[in-house]
């Protein structure tokens, strides 16, 4: 495989999950290829400087391969790469191995596609929502799932009970939060 912007350079590669990853010597310069964003390994995307989909975006963060598995798993990868908006509350993988032993393993079996579906759909809302949206509120909001969430911004911003940890990534299709624990949905 050729990596345009690594030429005369040796580039470390990392594996996550159906990720490969490049990081050449010039700062700032990622390469991207994986079945995520174009069905074969020798798709070539530049995530330097560039906004992105929130797919791309969350691959691009390296701290979100549980999600962008399980966002696979559940076939939303063409929804969330779709126009959008949407705002995403987007767990990171210390989030994810926080569960109990074997969840996510049992999560992300075909047979529980639905289950995943929904959890995941509970961290998605309709719209581009920004933190300064919901500063001093609280608010129950509507999900792409059909489920209600609790906002609260009257002192820093939870949602569903988990912490916003970092907010406001900008992507293409509309905005990720990131949040320090997966949102269940009430059964």
């Amino acid at each position: 495989m050729r990596w345009p912007l690594c030429e005369g350079k040796t580039p470390r590669l990392h594996y996550y999950s159906a990720n490969y990853w490049a990081r050449s010597s010039v700062p700032e310069s990622w390469l991207f290829a994986s079945t995520i964003t174009g069905g074969s390994n020798k798709k070539e995307k530049d995530m330097s400087d560039n906004t992105h989909d929130i797919v791309d975006t969350a691959v691009a963060a390296g701290s979100f391969t549980t999600l962008v598995a399980a966002v696979t798993a559940a076939g939303l990868v063409e929804t969330l790469k779709g126009p959008g908006p949407f705002t995403v509350f987007a767990p990171t993988d210390e989030a994810f191995a926080a569960l109990p032993a074997g969840t996510v393993d049992e999560l992300v079996k075909p047979e529980n596609k639905e289950k995943l579906t929904a959890i995941l759909l509970h961290h998605v809302l309709p719209g581009a929502i920004k933190s300064t949206d919901v500063d001093g509120k609280t608010l129950d909001s509507a999900t792409a799932g059909g489920t209600t969430v609790h906002v609260d911004g009257t002192d820093g911003v939870t949602v569903g009970g988990a912490k916003v940890v970092t907010a406001d990534i900008a992507c293409t299709n509309g905005i990720i939060h990131v949040v320090d624990s997966v949102i269940l949905p009430k059964d």
